[in-house]
Formats: structure tokens, C-alpha cells, sequence
């Protein structure tokens, strides 16, 4: 609180459930401190009896008087999509809006990213199945504690072969003992990661199916296990397995950039416009690569490949009767260029508010490329969207400024090699051009406030678990609370010397020794 001071910040707010079946309401704000860095601080978690929003807004407005923060000099919030959060008329954005009109809207981009892939894996078949047989594999594996040491034994043999063979380097770090990871829709960049496992672990899997298969305790193990060896030596499963590792791999980059707590909204989208361009790149030029990887990964594991030719004869009833198709065409055209597409239209529809005008005023603070971004209108109406912190007066003295500001910026040493908003306001301040230009350092200020993702809160609802679990799910509210924050927040209470809790404890009450 006292980083923030009299400045402006931006909430991040999301719900979850505890163990204990209570629903916590979990807030991180967002500033910029006076070195010109971007802080993310969770500060707090809060039971609510309610998830409509006039519930949640009295929980956010009682955290921040808490700690006697105003509603009015929030200047964003950030939210997942859910109805309650963003709801135009009767959403918590909404009711704060009413309350504050600069208090800007962002939904989480690093939740866009996550319900774009979710999209295309319900909307495409062959997606959808190699997801539903993924998570089928990895249940059959994880079933049981003898499957797993199973796996991971014949897996030791392989690797160990492999390094014998000089097929694999070694080296610290390498050739680590892994296994099968599960997959989850809310859980960020995990489908990309089981699919990982799955390729690198793919032989190892087979056997231990096969064991499972010959010794299972159960018909119905044993059945389930041969279908699944069935669908992974299919050259569908495969190289549709290869083709969203492509495809996740471009995203999951995009989405852990996302969740870095300095990112600034403008690099944000240039992320995003980026991850386009390289599935775009990958649509135009990545077929030929693609399917020599599929098919060199098949002869390995001696599974057939179709004549690309020959007529593609699918287990489906055709909808229409008497229409032939080429295996080229169907996994070219129907597999490889419609998921991407779809890939590339989720993005386009999700991340819409690139055109919207506080983005692209935004984007004109961009410095790369000697400030080639740079739009002296652009950043007026910037101003003049936050009519509270310009005057008419400052409008018109920004305007002065900003002719200053540019030439500046653009004959200096210092400011030529800068990529973000983020370095331009270290910088700035660095070389002490905040008190040069106050004005032109408020707009840096306020765009650099704009939340970017949840991913503040959605760790402290991970370290929740961990304070409060199973053994421990009688714990109170308020010592929930107390524990959570200096929890997450360590490198901040690391600061305060043991002597200061001493004392602070001394002076509590009257004690008959002292501490």
C-alpha cells in the first residue's frame, strides 16, 4: 500500500471453491511503482455467500477499504469471461463502471487463449477424439500405482538403450525420469504438454497397454486396452497428435508470455498478432514439413502410412453418397488447413479488442523502431478518455509536450533500442524525463496499468490449496487470509527484520519476560 500510494491501479479479481466447499473471492492489484516497474500484489481473499455481482462488488469495495484503497483511482479490471464478471448491464464490470467510467474492461487474454483451443477441440472431430483418447490413455496408465512404475521402468530401459546406442545426448538436466501428464481445459498450456509426453513416451505407453491387454484383471480392461493400442497405431491418431503439437506449441509460447506479471496490453497484442502470423506461416508452408515428420515417426514404429493418392476410406457414414476424396485431400484440406483455420479464426474473434480505441491509442507509446508507432492524435484521445486525470488545461499542455517528448525520445542514445512500454518507462524514469514530461509519463502510467491476465490470482487459488487442505479445512476466513498473503507475497515480508515482529508482538500486551 505504501508502493501505491496516491497512484493509479487496476484490480484482478477470480472465484473459486475451497476444500471445504466455500466460495473465495480472490483480488491482486496491479501498479506502477516509482522505479517505473509494473507490480502485480495479491492482497487479499474473500468468502462470499454469493456469486451474483452485487455480492462480489461489496467484497472487492470491503478489500479495498481494508486497506484503504479508493474505488475511484482504479483505472482497470481484469476478469476471466464469465457472465457475472463481464455482464454489460448487471456484471461486476458493469456495477464498477457505474461507479468509476475509467475503470477499463479487460478480459484475461491468457482465458481467451485457453477457450480458443477448447473451441476448436469441441468444434473438429478428429480433435475431439484425439483429446477424448489422451485423456482415456493416461487414465488406463494412472490407474493404478504398479501401471505407472511400469512405465516408467521400461521407459529407464529405453532411454538408457538410446544413450548406449548414441541416439540421445547426455548431459546435466537431460534424459530426466517423466511421465504422463494430465490434461485439463482450466489448467494453461496443459494439453500441450500431455500431448509432449505422450509423443516422447509413445513405445513405452504401447507395452504397457499390451500388459494390460494380456493381464488385465477385468474383461473390460483388457478390452479398453486394446482399443486404445488400436487407435495410437493408427496414422490418424498420429498425425493428428503432430499437428496440435504444431499448433500448441506457437500458443503455448503466446501463453506463458501472457502470464509474465510485468506484460504490458500493447506487447500483449503484438503477441497475439505474432502467434497469427506464425499459424498463418504454418498453413502456407508447413504441410510437406508436417507430413515427412509423421511419416518418418510412423516408419519408426512400424505403422502404416496411406498412399496420399489413393481414395481416404472413412468408418463414418458419408453424408453425401457417392462423393469419393484423396487421403491427400482429407488430411491436407479437411484436417490440416481447417484446424488451422479455425485456429486462426478463434484468435480473430477472441482478441477482437485490438481494434477497440483504447488499444489502438495504446499502441502509439510503442518505442521499437524509433518510435515508429507513434501517433501525436491518438495519445490526445488516450487522454481524453480519462477526462479525470487530464484537464481540459493538461489536454492542451500534453499536446506541447508530446512534440517535445518525440524528439527527444527519438535523438537519444538511450531510447533507441527499447522493444516495450514496460522498457520505455524504466527508462524514463531512469533518466529522470518523468519530471521532464509528467504528462506524457501519466499516459505511460495509465496504459501500463491495464491488466493483462488472471494469472496473479489464479496462483493464489494454488497456494490455497496448499494452506488449506484436507487436514485443515476448519480453518477461518480471516486466518485463511492471513496466511495466504505472506505466503505469496515472500519477497515483500522478507524485507521486514525479526526484530520488528518482535517487538510488534512485545508491545501487543504486558508480558512477564521479555521476547
Amino acid at each position: 500500500m505504501k508502493d501505491i500510494g496516491n497512484s493509479y491501479f487496476s484490480i484482478i479479481v477470480d472465484e473459486s471453491r475451497d476444500v471445504s466447499t466455500k466460495e473465495q473471492l480472490a483480488i491482486a492489484v496491479r501498479y506502477v511503482d516509482k522505479l517505473g516497474q509494473v507490480i502485480e500484489r495479491f492482497i487479499g481473499i474473500k468468502h462470499v455467500t454469493s456469486t451474483n455481482a452485487v455480492t462480489l462488488k461489496a467484497a472487492i469495495e470491503d478489500i479495498l477499504a481494508k486497506h484503504s484503497l479508493s474505488i475511484q483511482m482504479i483505472r482497470g479490471q481484469g476478469y476471466d469471461g464469465a457472465s457475472n464478471m463481464r455482464g454489460e448491464f448487471h456484471g461486476l464490470k458493469a456495477l464498477i463502471l457505474n461507479d468509476n467510467p475509467q475503470a477499463f474492461y479487460v478480459h484475461c487474454f491468457a482465458h481467451q487463449l485457453q477457450l480458443c483451443l477448447v473451441a476448436v477441440a469441441k468444434n473438429h472431430w478428429q480433435v475431439k477424439h484425439l483429446f477424448e483418447f489422451t485423456s482415456r490413455i493416461i487414465n488406463t496408465i494412472g490407474a493404478s500405482c504398479k501401471r505407472s512404475d511400469t512405465l516408467k521402468s521400461i521407459q529407464h530401459d529405453k532411454v538408457l538403450l538410446h544413450l548406449k546406442n548414441g541416439n540421445l545426448i547426455s548431459g546435466k538436466g537431460l534424459n530426466q525420469e517423466t511421465n504422463l501428464q494430465k490434461s485439463s481445459d482450466t489448467r494453461w498450456s496443459s494439453h500441450f504438454h500431455s500431448l509432449i509426453s505422450l509423443m516422447r513416451m509413445y513405445a513405452s505407453v504401447i507395452e504397457v497397454l499390451e500388459i494390460v491387454k494380456e493381464e488385465g484383471v477385468h474383461d473390460q480392461q483388457s478390452v479398453e486396452a486394446g482399443v486404445l493400442i488400436d487407435i495410437m497405431e493408427s496414422f490418424d491418431f498420429i498425425f493428428t497428435m503432430h499437428l496440435m503439437i504444431d499448433i500448441l506449441g506457437i500458443t503455448n509460447e503466446l501463453s506463458q508470455s501472457l502470464q509474465r506479471k510485468d506484460q504490458d496490453i500493447e506487447n500483449a497484442m503484438k503477441l497475439v498478432q505474432v502467434s497469427k502470423q506464425r499459424l498463418q506461416l504454418l498453413r502456407e508452408n508447413g504441410w510437406n514439413a508436417l507430413l515427412a515428420e509423421v511419416t518418418c515417426f510412423c516408419g519408426v514404429f512400424e505403422v502404416v502410412v496411406p498412399n496420399m493418392n489413393e481414395t481416404y476410406r472413412t468408418r463414418r457414414r458419408a453424408v453425401r453418397r457417392g462423393e469419393e476424396i484423396t487421403n491427400l485431400h482429407h488430411y491436407r484440406a479437411d484436417l490440416f488447413y481447417t484446424v488451422v483455420d479455425m485456429k486462426l479464426q478463434e484468435l480473430n474473434n477472441r482478441f477482437s479488442e485490438s481494434s477497440t480505441e483504447l488499444l489502438l491509442c495504446v499502441s502509439c507509446l510503442n518505442p521499437s523502431d524509433s518510435f515508429h508507432a507513434y501517433d501525436e492524435g491518438k495519445l490526445i484521445c488516450l487522454a481524453e478518455l480519462y477526462p479525470s486525470d487530464f484537464s481540459i488545461i493538461e489536454v492542451v499542455a500534453l499536446k506541447s509536450q508530446l512534440s517535445t517528448y518525440i524528439i527527444d525520445m527519438q535523438t537519444s542514445e538511450e531510447f533507441s533500442s527499447l522493444r516495450s512500454i514496460v522498457d520505455l518507462a524504466k527508462q524514463i524514469v531512469k533518466f529522470k524525463k518523468n519530471d521532464v514530461y509528467p504528462l506524457v509519463y501519466r499516459l505511460i502510467t495509465l496504459a501500463l496499468t491495464l491488466p493483462v491476465a488472471t494469472a496473479t490470482v489464479e496462483r493464489a487459488f494454488s497456494s490455497m490449496k496448499i494452506i488449506k487442505h484436507r487436514l485443515r479445512s476448519r480453518m477461518g476466513d480471516d486466518w485463511l487470509n492471513d496466511c495466504l498473503v505472506p505466503y505469496i507475497e515472500k519477497d515483500v515480508f522478507d524485507l521486514i527484520p525479526n526484530e520488528d515482529v518482535i517487538q510488534y508482538y512485545q508491545k501487543m500486551q504486558n508480558r512477564l519476560i521479555k521476547l
